[in-house]
Formats: C-alpha cells, structure tokens, sequence
C-alpha cells in the first residue's frame, strides 16, 4: 500500500493490511514467520513541510538466527508505533526539534511512503539486541566447537584470564617484600 501525499492533503488515511508470511523482506537473518497484521492510519502534521505522522500496531512472528547457537529462534512481535516521516530534503534543523520528543523520525523522497517499508522498520526497530532460541541456550563450546543444546561435550573450559597473570605475578612479588 502507498501513502500519497496528495491523498493526505484531504483526509487521514487509515489502513488495516495483513500480509503473508513471506511478504516482507528483511534481510538473510531474519524472515517474516506468519502473517503479519497490522492497523493505523497515516495523517499530515504541516502541510507545508509535508511532516507525515503514522500511528499504529503490528503482530507477527518472524524466524532469526539465535546469536549462541546459530539455530532458528522464532519470536512473536506485538507493537505499537508512532512515526514521523519528513521528506529528505528537509532533514536539517527540524531534526533536532522532534529528536527531544518521543516519536520515532524518518525521512522519505517523493510523493509518499510505502507501508511495507514503514512495517519493515518497525520490525526491525522491535527486535532484542541480542536474538536467542531460549533462555536456557547453551550456544557453541568454546573448546571444540559442538553446539551444546544438542549434546554434552565434556570440554574443560578455564576460566583464568590470562591477562592478569602479570598482576597475580606482582601481588606475590609484593607480599614478599613487606
């Protein structure tokens, strides 16, 4: 769906998609798991500035790649959103004046936004720092490289840090001394 300018310059425009899983493109990462829904609408804040405002929500659930053990995690997303688009050309000055509000802004050329990148973004925006399968995941071991979920390698993993074995050096050599 295109969220035209022109459209906006005489009414909201609402919207209520549900796309299939598959619809949006991410990236090799990530993919869209289900179906993806989504409502809200699409308004003016100045019609001068071409400033466009979109207010809504968004479930799905997409298939990423867990960052311990490389495994398929699947994580449902449930999110509001409050953006604000600004055409690229009038990115300076303005910027620094919606940055101290609590609203997400973007910028866009020509005449309009297309929904599925707005959605693409929220996603995105939604995902955890870090993607894991589970709490309990054990990732890879780092002696012999076996994913740990799957089965128990018994590798002894020494927890001294070898950069501080120059201080543990200088402790003795100190308490010696006194």
């Amino acid at each position: 769906m295109f969220i035209n300018l022109q459209q906006l310059e005489q009414r909201p425009v609402r919207f209520k998609v549900d796309l299939p899983a598959g619809e949006i493109d991410f990236d090799s990462k990530i993919t869209q798991f289900s179906s993806l829904h989504s409502e809200g609408s699409a308004h003016l804040l100045n019609h001068a500035l071409g400033e466009i405002r979109i207010e809504g929500k968004l479930n799905v659930t997409v298939e990423a790649t867990c960052d311990r053990c490389l495994e398929a995690a699947i994580l449902p997303i449930e999110n509001q959103f409050d953006l604000v688009y600004m055409p690229a050309g009038e990115a300076s000055g303005v910027e620094n004046e919606i940055d101290q509000e609590a609203i997400e802004v973007g910028f866009y050329e020509g005449n309009g936004l297309e929904l599925n990148d707005v959605l693409r973004e929220v996603v995105l925006l939604a995902l955890p720092m870090r993607v894991v399968c589970s709490e309990a995941c054990k990732g890879f071991c780092p002696v012999c490289g076996r994913n740990r979920n799957q089965t128990d390698c018994g590798c002894h993993v020494d927890s001294i840090d070898d950069r501080w074995s120059k201080l543990r050096s200088f402790r003795s050599e100190a308490g010696h001394r006194n």
